[in-house]
């Protein structure tokens, strides 16, 4: 052994809390790296002989007893095999624990040890974890600088949520957000400057979509944004920016648990809606703050914990301002095709959060388009006892939209029972799963029973509700009512489904084609315009019946010409009935070896 060697043997390592502390100084600013910090990695030598199960038992086989000692827990995971890449199951390991009265001063004197002197991740990782569950304020400095640690993010942040929810957001910003737009703030906020925090929240961009609804509520809590509207009453592009923070974290495309995880939503919501009349009636605002009168009215926002008849005032207060000729008229003259997209939505939109329901809120349904700056796709709400079912259950996904719940009879009863899905993860259900239930017809009364989540991703599922009864009578007329109310619908997407009902009662449409139907819709990038599309194989009309296993996709673009959409939906009918639609439409879908072989051009993939 070298002279060099021996003194490294000799050495004992530092501590990673001291480790990321000395990288945190010699940065050039004080700032850390976009996504924290790295250990090197250990070249993986042989494969992990324990299953998932076996890894979980030998981890708890390794915290009981708790040990005296970091070297006797290391130790101990040495010898039960326990490595890095089994870090995931501490948190569940050290949950679980009994952790009577008397043992919780050891505990913490434990993860504070580990946390303070441990030098590797796993033993780092427990600490952390026994002080999510004893820590106490002295803890955080220390949580802070391991959580800029790649691999100790993560657990830093749960812990923090619970010891200290700004430092946890402030954290969680630091090495978690990637957008250049963003970093300003981020700076501010590592920085804890309150006067350049409020301005550079002010500066960020209006465009609804660079946040996400995790990044809304992080910087909400990290800013503290709640004091800052106490702190700066008449500062009216501050309760702007506080109310488009709120509109992301209730944002039906995102996850719901954002909004109802942040603390002091209610009094944001109370700041942004006792104040709204000090905003200028601009189509901004004025979009905003439909956007807040549509979530508390039948979004994530009904389910947060209100004191009885706060939301009903909020709601009150937001439509009688919304009502005032300076709001009304807020964007009639846009000019730019988002400006004119935006105005309409708010014309066809701006009263229905405000109308009182025809029929009890047992069981409601709410059509709701969201601003079309945002993207927003529409989604049918079904509300039970006045709190809307998808948010509430599955929360991972929107409501499906009406052209699949209503306008093919999904929700309607029938003396067989029938299984709906009701939601599906933004990622597809394959991903992270979907929400159905089962509905009936039972003499008098209308059942949905038999709630069903299926999920394949790590994310645990939640209760299933229970079976409801409706008047069938009172849920005949509300689905009847739903169905046929199209107020909500701009004039592209009335044209699209007109065209679809006109596809359902007339399949040979297509058929004398050897078409099928497919997605038919108005595009939300564009809602000037309609979109048809359909499948085709070679079959009977074509004389040459084919395999029907390598089906091309077509899609037809239409754009709204500005007559009514029932001259502009039976137009379209007639050329589809006239005309092969192969002829014009374009192919979007399948493969090119097969569009090549049937002799369609391949799309331009530029």
């Amino acid at each position: 052994m070298s002279a060099r060697e021996e003194r490294d043997a000799l050495t004992p390592p530092t501590a990673l809390h001291d480790r990321v502390l000395r990288l945190l100084r010699e940065s050039a600013d004080g700032f850390p790296p976009r996504r924290g910090y790295s250990l090197p990695r250990k070249t993986a030598t042989d494969e992990d002989p324990l299953s998932r199960q076996e890894a979980l038992r030998a981890v708890r086989e390794a915290l009981s007893p708790l040990p005296d000692d970091p070297a006797t827990l290391h130790s101990r995971f040495e010898r039960l095999g326990i490595r890095d890449r089994h870090r995931h199951l501490i948190k569940a390991a050290v949950g679980g624990l009994p952790l009577p009265a008397e043992q919780v001063d050891a505990a913490r004197t434990l993860g504070r040890r580990l946390v303070r002197t441990g030098t590797t991740v796993l033993t780092v990782t427990v600490g952390i974890a026994l002080l999510r569950r004893v820590g106490e304020p002295e803890d955080v400095p220390y949580l802070s600088v391991l959580g800029l640690l790649r691999d100790l993010t993560g657990p830093a942040v749960h812990a923090l949520d619970i010891l200290d929810r700004r430092c946890a957001a402030v954290l969680w910003l630091a090495v978690s957000v990637r957008r250049d737009e963003l970093q300003p703030l981020v700076r501010a906020l590592w920085t804890d400057d309150p006067q350049a925090v409020r301005m550079e929240l002010i500066a960020l961009p209006d465009a609804p979509l660079f946040a996400d609804s995790t990044v809304a509520r992080r910087i909400a809590e990290a800013s503290g944004l709640s004091g800052l509207l106490d702190d700066h009453p008449a500062d009216t592009r501050l309760l702007a920016r506080a109310g488009r923070l709120l509109v992301r974290m209730g944002c039906s495309r995102d996850d719901p648990a954002d909004l109802l995880a942040y603390r002091d939503a209610l009094r944001v919501y109370d700041s942004v809606a006792g104040r709204a009349g000090l905003l200028p009636p601009t189509l901004d605002n004025a979009a905003m703050l439909l956007s807040l009168a549509l979530d508390l009215s039948s979004g994530t926002g009904v389910l947060l914990d209100w004191r009885p008849g706060q939301r009903a005032a909020l709601l009150e207060s937001l439509g009688r301002l919304s009502a005032e000729p300076r709001w009304t008229s807020a964007g009639a003259t846009g000019g730019e095709a988002v400006q004119r997209w935006r105005a309409d939505w708010i014309r066809r939109t701006g009263r229905r959060p405000f109308r009182q329901p025809a029929t009890p809120d047992m069981f409601r349904i709410e059509v709701v388009t969201g601003d079309p700056a945002d993207r927003e796709p529409v989604e049918t709400r079904v509300l039970i006892d006045g709190r809307p079912v998808v948010p509430a259950v599955f929360g991972r996904g929107r409501a499906h939209g009406p052209e699949y719940l209503l306008d093919e009879g999904r929700l309607r009863a029938g003396e067989e029972p029938r299984e709906v899905q009701l939601a599906e993860a933004d990622c597809t259900e394959g991903c992270c799963g979907a929400l159905y239930v089962t509905i009936r017809r039972e003499a008098d009364q209308v059942v949905w029973e038999n709630w069903r989540q299926t999920m394949t991703g790590s994310r645990e599922l939640g209760a299933e509700p229970p079976a409801h009864r409706f008047d069938a009578s009172a849920y005949d007329a509300e689905i009847a009512r739903a169905e046929t109310d199209d107020a909500w619908s701009w004039r592209a997407l009335t044209v699209a489904r007109l065209i679809k009902t006109g596809l359902i009662g007339e399949p040979d449409l297509l058929g004398r084609w050897d078409a099928s139907r497919g997605w038919i819709s108005s595009c939300l990038e564009d809602p000037d315009t309609v979109l048809v599309t359909f499948w085709y194989s070679p079959g009977p009309a074509s004389g040459r019946p084919e395999r029907a296993d390598s089906p091309l996709q077509f899609r037809w673009v239409i754009p709204d010409d500005g007559t009514p959409p029932e001259a502009q939906a039976a137009a379209a009918l007639r050329r589809l009935a006239e005309e092969d639609p192969k002829s014009y439409a374009q192919v979007c879908g399948g493969s090119r070896e097969r569009a090549e072989e049937l002799g369609f051009p391949w799309p331009d993939s530029t």
